[in-house]
């Protein structure tokens, strides 16, 4: 089968046939029929220490079980701890294989396209939602508005936010924030989450959140960040959270939210590519770079 690999870190990720995974037993084979292209994915090919290589990345998976119709999106967390598309081939290929317990049923009513994004960008934007504890009626920061973003908005607007305000570098993205009825500017909100990483923006976000409010931190790009305890943090009452990952059940949440349409991700999904190793690494050098575009999709064909 066709496969787009990752051989070293650094280097562009290479276009190559591989022998089709076998299943173990109490696992399936799926046919991708859809693959998000996560920021995440940009990382790992910067830095290789993040990934066992050789590698096929791609954590953002939908398809259909091998041999039948059943449409599923993929949990990425394996039972062990290691993740698809990290530790464990991944979805940048025609096919792959999975515990059966990480496939997710696919309501008809949703698309593969919005399911593969939902597996990461949404689920992640959730559990941040979750692990801040908020809250109908209260306001939510958003700090870049990407696909995850996105998520994060829709999902507010579910939950009871009172006010949604997003905040980010690019102003296509701004101006997308805004076409969907975001507030754009200061993050002075009961809650923010940091998509972005970029560490001046989240030292200002903390310092913009409401007394009492909560920043939690999502963007794996973070390494150093550093400020004043006594005046961002504790005499406002304020707390730092970190967020990693999301859970199976969250997964099934989404599914249900999405197939009763009180979440439609299709705004986030802003370019479809080939499996193809030149247009992957388009994107993820794009990505690097900084783009108007929301989430890139891989959509394999025969």
């Amino acid at each position: 089968m066709r496969a787009i690999r990752m051989t070293a870190g650094r280097t562009p990720l290479v276009n190559q046939v591989v022998d089709d995974p076998v299943a173990a037993p109490g696992e399936v084979l799926v046919d991708v029929r859809c693959a998000g292209i996560c920021h995440s994915d940009a990382h790992y090919r910067a830095d290789a220490s993040r990934v066992r290589l050789p590698i096929t990345l791609g954590h953002e998976i939908a398809g259909v079980i091998a041999g039948t119709n059943q449409r599923v999106a993929l949990h990425y967390l394996m039972p062990n701890g290691d993740m698809l598309g990290k530790e464990r081939d991944g979805g940048y290929a025609e096919r792959v294989a999975v515990p059966a317990a990480n496939a997710i049923p696919v309501p008809d009513e949703v698309s593969f396209e919005q399911a593969a994004i939902m597996m990461c960008s949404t689920a992640t934007a959730l559990h941040a939602l979750r692990v801040a504890s908020f809250r109908a009626g209260q306001s939510l920061g958003i700090l870049g508005f990407g696909g995850l973003g996105i998520s994060a908005l829709q999902l507010a607007r579910a939950l009871g936010a009172s006010r949604v305000v997003a905040a980010d570098i690019v102003p296509e993205k701004l101006a997308l924030a805004r076409s969907m009825g975001a507030e754009t500017g200061a993050l002075d909100c009961d809650v923010v989450v940091d998509f972005a990483g970029h560490t001046p923006a989240t030292l200002a976000a903390l310092r913009a959140l409401k007394p009492g409010g909560t920043l939690v931190l999502v963007a794996i790009n973070l390494r150093d960040f550093a400020f004043d305890a006594y005046a961002d943090v504790l005499a406002k009452e304020r707390r730092i959270i970190g967020c990693a990952d999301h859970t199976r059940e969250e997964l099934v949440e989404l599914m249900e939210l999405a197939r009763r349409g009180d979440i439609d991700l299709s705004g986030a999904i802003t370019r479809r590519v080939p499996l193809d190793a030149a247009a992957i690494n388009t994107v993820l050098d794009e990505l690097e770079r900084g783009t108007a575009h929301v989430r890139s999709v891989i959509t394999p064909t025969p």
